[in-house]
């Protein structure tokens, strides 16, 4: 069974898998960027009109969820019905209640919550297979010093959340990793968000923090939503 989008078919045979695979184009279906055009419009849209004197708001939360809302919009009309999809659709939902949350200082460990479920989703499209345990050793190897140093910095209260989301990060870019293609550049973006926000609030403020926060984290969410038109090839070895 094949599906389109933007000029490119894809073998849906094995995706429920969560393998790896490239995708094969053709002329007859219109370009990807048609498609994803207003994505990047509301993604200037919140850059434009972001400020750091702006006082949190519903309309503010709206605009900072729009790229991540037209992603689920995206999936749904053009790969709808799809299992590997719907989780991404599923955790894009569950990264725009983060995002909302985190506009209100007071809320952040709702939306941490909310991110933890995104991940926890992520984690159930990519799969176990292949396993490539190897990859493990680089992620701990980039996670055991980085949160060793942000913890020393946490409040008490903090210290035993930032621990469990971590630890579902650092599982979440394991499996990017394995998957492969647009998945792994899509988890390493989204690590290197999450790693540059934490320590902007926890450690030192960085200069052009939100900046990096959102241009990695916007570009980690399309990568990945990318990812359901990757055509797995099984292999054995």
């Amino acid at each position: 069974m094949q599906a389109t989008l933007g000029g490119s078919h894809v073998d849906m045979d094995t995706r429920e898998e969560g393998l790896p695979g490239k995708p094969r184009f053709s002329a007859e279906q219109p370009h990807v960027g048609r498609w994803l055009s207003p994505f990047f419009l509301t993604c200037a849209v919140y850059f434009l009109l972001w400020s750091p004197e702006n006082q949190p708001s519903w309309v503010g939360a709206l605009i900072k969820c729009l790229p991540i809302l037209y992603l689920v919009v995206f999936l749904w009309t053009v790969c709808p019905g799809r299992g590997y999809s719907l989780l991404l659709q599923g955790a894009l939902l569950c990264s725009a209640v983060g995002d909302s949350c985190l506009v209100w200082p007071e809320a952040f460990l709702h939306g941490m919550a909310a991110f933890a479920v995104a991940h926890l989703l992520y984690l159930w499209a990519f799969g176990l297979t292949p396993l490539k345990p190897s990859l493990l050793l680089p992620v701990l190897l980039a996670f055991i010093p980085y949160y060793g140093l942000l913890l020393w910095h946490l409040p008490p209260d903090m210290v035993l959340p930032l621990t469990a989301y971590s630890l579902v990060l650092a599982v979440m870019l394991w499996r990017g990793l394995a998957r492969g293609g647009s998945t792994s550049w899509g988890a390493l973006l989204f690590t290197l968000s999450d790693a540059v926000l934490a320590w902007n609030i926890f450690v030192h403020p960085l200069p052009h923090a939100h900046l990096v926060v959102m241009t990695t984290y916007y570009a980690a969410q399309i990568l990945i939503a990318l990812s359901a038109f990757q055509s797995p090839r099984l292999k054995s070895n």
